[in-house]
């Protein structure tokens, strides 16, 4: 039996086996959902190690699967990849810095991928901060004025920065994707 649960949620088939393929040689057990009723099912039922959920689903949208699992605190805490290829209506939806979980473009790559599923796991590990998409501010106006900065808050912050980091890398890639095209032609 395999030690780690992942659930993919999308609608595609395609991106379903495609995120089962680029998965590292493991102890994976990879559950499928084909829509976002489907996918919150299974992981309110499996309760998985990691979610990987398109934005853009039948039935249950990706929007509110994501609001249904920052409304139950077991569920915040399982990493959480969010998957589209279209960044604006997530950011529509939920502003960025994304605190709690890592976006990933569609179509992506092997290496995108790990480096996602790795950033989603060190956000899920960070302290929440009241609701589910806690302002930054706060934390950062306290740490200005040295009043009741602790070091969950300067850890939380620090996960930030490394999420902005590993943002700024795959927008450079993009950006060289795009380079290379426009240069083809």
């Amino acid at each position: 039996m395999a030690s780690n649960k992942i659930v993919v949620i999308d609608d595609s088939r395609v991106i379903r086996m495609r995120v089962k393929e680029m998965l590292p040689p493991g102890n994976f057990d990879v559950l499928e959902a084909k829509d976002g009723l489907e996918g919150l099912n299974l992981i309110r039922q499996e309760r998985p190690n990691l979610i990987m959920l398109d934005f853009l689903l039948p039935k249950l949208s990706g929007w509110e699967v994501y609001q249904q699992i920052q409304q139950n605190a077991e569920l915040q805490k399982i990493p959480l990849v969010v998957m589209s290829g279209r960044k604006e209506e997530v950011v529509e939806k939920i502003p960025e810095p994304f605190e709690y979980f890592e976006f990933i473009p569609k179509p992506f790559e092997q290496k995108d991928l790990i480096g996602a599923i790795k950033a989603a796991m060190v956000k899920s590990k960070l302290p929440r901060q009241g609701g589910a998409t806690a302002p930054v501010a706060p934390q950062v106006a306290a740490m200005a004025t040295g009043v009741g900065t602790t070091s969950s808050e300067l850890q939380a912050l620090n996960g930030k920065i490394a999420a902005m980091q590993a943002d700024i890398e795959r927008l450079k890639q993009q950006m060289a994707q795009v380079m290379a095209v426009l240069a083809r032609k």
